[in-house]
């Protein structure tokens, strides 16, 4: 036999099982259901909004409520923050009624739903990628709309992202270039940090990554084979002379200075060295023909 509390809550749940939303999420009525819908949704019980919606929005396909209808359904599920399937359901209502006065609403809350689905800078940008496309979508379809400015601060800032997740990827080589294979991590530094200056060309981190690109280069170079070093040696000071041009008075300037000095200084030994090998092997290949010929007399 059921004890008093659990007899309670039964017949608690049997009560709460038909009332009203219970009742109406089973009629076949539309018109019932569009405008319990609709009643929900301005109440903010947005997840039983979606359901009746759900189920009246096949019906009422093509006629003057599914617009309505259809923009509610999307915002409904932006206010309980499914943004993915809002921005799906915002952008097939712009594509569906680009006529309507909801039009511009629809595309600026398919590009905030994306948005603020965006994960933070050190995570996969993919979606931020599509939220910029979206932004960039409205703001040239709509210039003059109120949420313009709006829009632009979300680009700035999902830009600003974009920055902060290359910064982060060039500060992880330049940590693995102390690591076993330094060769493979230094020269992933200098590309990395030169398409940083391009992609970015008014960060304000250009200077440090220019700087540390003038320190990565020697070491490239000091660490590289023979017959690179030469090359790598003159890039590096080719670096130092771009930063000297671009921050003239920078606070790395004698930094930079110190590795010049020790590039032209590692170039100048190599270059001795060069010279001493081409005249070693220029004399065993003389002495080699030398031999050569005498051994062709004497038969």
């Amino acid at each position: 036999m059921l004890s008093k509390s659990l007899q309670f809550l039964f017949v608690l749940f049997l009560i709460s099982s038909c009332g009203p939303f219970t009742k109406l999420e089973k009629s076949t009525n539309w018109e019932e259901l569009y405008n319990g819908a609709n009643k929900y949704y301005q109440e903010g019980e947005y997840n039983k909004a979606i359901i009746l919606y759900e189920k009246v929005l096949p019906v009422i396909k093509g006629s003057e409520k599914a617009e309505l209808a259809e923009y509610n359904y999307a915002n409904a599920h932006f206010k309980i923050k499914r943004y993915i399937e809002s921005a799906g359901y915002f952008n097939t209502f712009f594509r569906t009624y680009n006529r309507s006065p909801l039009a511009e609403e629809a595309l600026f809350m398919h590009a905030y739903s994306l948005y603020l689905d965006a994960p933070d800078f050190n995570l996969d940008q993919q979606s931020s990628q599509e939220a910029v496309a979206a932004i960039q979508q409205f703001v040239t379809r709509f210039p003059e709309s109120a949420s313009y400015e709006r829009a632009m601060e979300m680009l700035i800032d999902l830009e600003g992202r974009f920055e902060d997740k290359a910064y982060s990827e060039a500060q992880m080589y330049y940590r693995l270039k102390d690591g076993l294979f330094p060769g493979d991590f230094y020269r992933a530094c200098i590309v990395n940090f030169q398409n940083f200056t391009k992609d970015y060309p008014e960060s304000k981190r250009n200077e440090e990554l220019s700087y540390k690109l003038v320190e990565v280069g020697f070491g490239y170079a000091r660490n590289s084979a023979f017959d690179k070093k030469e090359e790598r040696l003159k890039e590096a000071i080719s670096f130092a002379n771009t930063f000297y041009r671009k921050y003239p008075s920078s606070p790395y300037l004698s930094k930079v200075k110190a590795f010049e000095a020790d590039t032209r200084g590692e170039l100048e030994s190599h270059l001795k060295l060069k010279k001493e090998y081409a005249e070693k092997t220029a004399e065993a290949e003389a002495k080699a023909l030398s031999e050569a010929k005498i051994g062709e007399n004497n038969n």
